[in-house]
C-alpha cells in the first residue's frame, strides 16, 4: 500500500535523493509547515503522525482515508494509497495540484514501478518516496519540499534514468523539445539548468542573474509549460534528451 502526504507552509530548489513552492523550513514567521496525511490504513496514518508529532516546526492538521477525501482535506486546509479506494493516489496528486497555489504532494508507497513514479511525478508531487525510507529522511523530505525543493528516493532516480533509455524515448523527446519551443533563449537555459537540479541561487551565479531574476524566469516557464512544478520541467528536459 501506499501514501501521500500534502504538504503546506505558511512561508525553489533542486531535485534531491531522498531528501516545488510551498514555503521554508519552520515556514514564515515561526509558522509551522502544515500537513495532511493519508494512507488507507489507520496504523500507517497514526505512526505518521507520531514520527512528524515530534518535530516543532511540523502540524499535522489534517488526516483522510482515501483520495477523496485527500483532496477534500488539502484543499480545505489552506497525501492516499496509489491504489486507494474511490479515488487514487495520482488522481489525488492530480487534483490536488491543479488547483491555484496548491499544496506540495509527497508520494510514500511501497510501490516503485515505473507508471506509478512518472504518472505521480507528472501529475505534480514534488517528492517520491519508499516507506523503507528511514524516519529521520521522511521528516527531511517533508522539510524539503516545504521549502520548495524536490526529493527523490535514489531508487526512484534509478527508474527516472532507465525511462530516458526506453523504447518509446523517440516519440517522447519529439513531443518534449516541440513544448520547449514555446520558451525564450533565456528560459530555455534556465530549463536545462533545472533539469540539472540546480537551485535558484545556482541558476544565478551560472547564467549571471540575481535570485530574484532567476526565480522570475523560473515562474515564466512554468506557466507556459502549463507545469505545476521543477520536477515536472526536469522531466520534461530528460524527455527531450538536450545537450548541456
Amino acid at each position: 500500500m501506499a501514501a501521500v502526504a500534502g504538504v503546506a507552509a505558511d512561508g525553489g530548489g533542486p531535485t534531491g535523493r531522498a531528501g516545488g513552492d510551498a514555503g521554508r523550513v519552520g515556514g514564515v514567521a515561526g509558522r509551522p509547515i502544515r500537513l495532511v496525511v493519508v494512507d488507507d490504513d489507520p496504523l500507517v496514518r497514526a505512526g505518521l503522525r507520531i514520527l512528524m508529532g515530534g518535530s516543532p516546526d511540523i502540524e499535522v492538521v489534517a488526516e483522510a482515508g482515501d483520495g477523496a477525501e485527500a483532496v477534500a482535506r488539502a484543499l480545505a486546509g489552506r497525501d492516499p494509497d496509489i491504489r486507494m479506494p474511490r479515488v487514487d493516489g495520482l488522481i489525488a496528486t492530480q487534483r490536488i495540484r491543479c488547483r491555484p497555489s496548491p499544496p506540495q504532494v509527497i508520494v510514500l508507497t511501497t510501490f516503485d514501478a515505473d507508471e506509478y513514479v512518472l504518472e505521480a511525478l507528472r501529475g505534480g508531487a514534488s517528492g517520491f518516496l519508499l516507506k523503507d525510507t528511514p524516519p529521520r529522511d521522511i521528516i527531511a523530505a517533508v522539510r524539503t519540499v516545504a521549502a520548495g525543493a524536490a526529493i527523490l528516493s535514489p531508487a526512484v532516480i534509478r527508474r527516472l534514468i532507465d525511462h530516458v533509455a526506453d523504447p518509446l524515448a523517440g516519440p517522447r523527446r519529439a513531443r518534449a523539445r516541440q513544448r520547449l519551443t514555446a520558451l525564450t533563449g533565456r528560459e530555455h537555459e534556465v530549463a536545462l539548468a533545472l533539469g540539472r537540479g540546480l537551485s535558484n541561487a545556482e541558476i544565478g551565479a551560472e547564467l549571471g542573474m540575481s535570485v530574484p531574476t532567476a526565480k522570475g524566469h523560473v515562474s515564466r516557464l512554468l506557466s507556459k509549460l502549463d507545469l505545476n512544478n521543477r520536477v515536472q520541467v526536469a522531466l520534461l528536459v530528460h524527455d527531450a534528451e538536450l545537450p548541456d
